[in-house]
This record gives C-alpha cells, structure tokens and sequence, in this order.
C-alpha cells in the first residue's frame, strides 16, 4: 500500500486528494475543494494573474500542512486548462514545485480526459457507450471508450465571453448555449455519467437524478438568479455561483444535445486518476 496525494490546479478550483492506493485500487483518505478562479482572466489575457495566483497559493499551503499531517508520501500536482493557456503558466508550476516539493504535470487536453476516465474506473466498470462527461472551468472533456476529446468550453470561460450581466439576459444565454452546442463533437453515447464540481453541484440543488428534464430546469432556475441570489442556495459554494450557469448551459446542452434520458453523477474524478499515476511512479 502506498498512501499518495493528489492536487488539481483547475481553472475554477484547487482540489485535493489523499488516498492509499494497493493493487490498482484507491481508498480516498481526505478530500478538499476551494474555489481559487486560477483561470480569472486567462481568456481574455492569455495570463495568469497575480491575485488568482495569491488565493491558489494560499489553498496549496493549507494543502501542504494537511499532506504532512495524514503522511503521504508522493505528491503529484496536475495543471488543466487555465495553465494550459497561460503564457506563464510553466514558471507557475516551476514555482509549485520550488516552493511545495510536489511533482507537477502540465496536463494536454487529452491527458486530462485519460485520466478522468482512469478515475471514474477505479470505482467502476465502464460501458464502451458510457460518455464520461467533466466540466471545468476552462474546458470540458468528453470521453467515450477510446475516443477522447478536451473542448474549449468551461463554466468560466463561457461566463466571461458571455454571460455578463447579473442575472444573464436571455440573449447571453443563448449565445453560451449556441457556442457549446456547436462545439460539441458528433458521437452516439447510450448513457452518460458526469464529473467536477459543476455536475455535483447541480445534482445536490436539484436532490434528484439528473434527468434532461433535471438539468433544464436547474438551469432555468439559476439563471433566474442574481449571483448574490445563488450564493445563498442550499449545497451551493458561495465562490462557485458566478460561473454555476455557464456550466449548467453546457450540461443541458451535452444532453440535449445526445439525448440523454439522465447524467449519473461520479464522484470519483481526474484527482482519483492522479492519485494513481502518482502510485505508478
């Protein structure tokens, strides 16, 4: 047995994972999320900026003092789509390591949809028709058996292109919704299941399945809402509402758009597949 973790530098939050791992299977010792926004403005500026570098390193010294206490002996940090894009995105990282001793990993596209269905399959089986479903804030990936892809769609990259107003105007949310939906790629999943923080998120407000149904309404009710308004939900992040109805229009758009019947929600993720690739080395 080794006991491992794992940290996800996402574009909307920093995530931590610590696990034992023996055998190819993973047993999730600890779990933490906080809503850092490394990818504030990373859109728009191709950087990341000094305040969202600030919240992040304050999570990762949290992290740090909760990986010594429960004794992992390997960190392996993984960096999506805001460091992806980001001009300084690789001194970033060179700083992450100097500063934490934590190995990292600048993840392509790709690489994050691999590992994604690598964690969703330590705690299952998984159907050749089964689309795995992750929704960042930068980027979402798609897998389907073999086939993988990473679009350029995330719950903040969509609010920041288009939903500006507060709450948004039905024209800004058709115009998020036109851009997912034409970035959608054409394949013929039989079922879905959904990954991240904006998937959880929507299945604890709705207290039910997600149905195509589910879904659409979580969605008309959010964007109903003014961000002050959805900080106060019940099972809402407070740091997570300004950019929860640019992940909800790219859900009901996935489903909508390969009619799915219901989304099941796993919370197993990229961080479990982190988590293993951190045991391998």
């Amino acid at each position: 047995m080794t006991r491992v973790a794992a940290v996800d530098l996402g574009t909307n939050s920093t995530r931590l994972l610590i696990a034992d791992v023996y055998d190819g299977r993973l047993d999730a010792v600890h779990r933490e999320t906080t809503i850092t926004r490394l990818g504030e403005g990373v859109d728009e500026r191709r950087r990341l900026l000094p305040v969202p570098i600030a919240r992040v390193r304050r999570a990762l010294d949290e992290f740090r003092r909760t990986i010594e206490s429960l004794g992992a002996k390997r960190t392996l940090a993984v960096a999506t789509s805001a460091v992806r894009d980001a001009e300084n995105g690789a001194s970033f990282l060179d700083e992450v390591e100097r500063s934490y001793g934590f190995e990292t990993r600048l993840l392509t596209g790709d690489d994050e949809a691999l590992m994604t269905r690598r964690g969703v399959a330590s705690g299952r089986e998984l159907d050749a028709e089964t689309l795995i479903v992750d929704i960042g804030g930068g980027s979402t990936e798609l897998t389907l058996d073999d086939f993988h892809v990473s679009l350029d769609i995330g719950s903040v990259r969509l609010t920041e292109r288009f939903l500006r107003s507060d709450p948004p105007t039905r024209d800004e949310l058709d115009a998020a919704a036109r851009a997912a939906r034409d970035a959608l790629p054409d394949v013929g999943p039989r079922t879905a299941i959904g990954v991240a923080g904006t998937i959880t998120t929507i299945a604890a407000l709705a207290a039910a399945p997600l149905t195509a149904e589910t879904i659409a309404a979580q969605l008309d009710r959010l964007a109903a809402l003014t961000v002050a308004q959805r900080r106060e939900l019940a099972a809402m992040d407070p740091e997570r509402a300004p950019v929860i109805v640019g992940g909800a229009v790219i859900l009901n758009e996935v489903a909508r758009r390969y009619e799915l019947a219901e989304v099941e929600v796993s919370e197993r993720d990229i961080l479990d597949g982190a988590a293993l690739a951190a045991a391998d080395d």
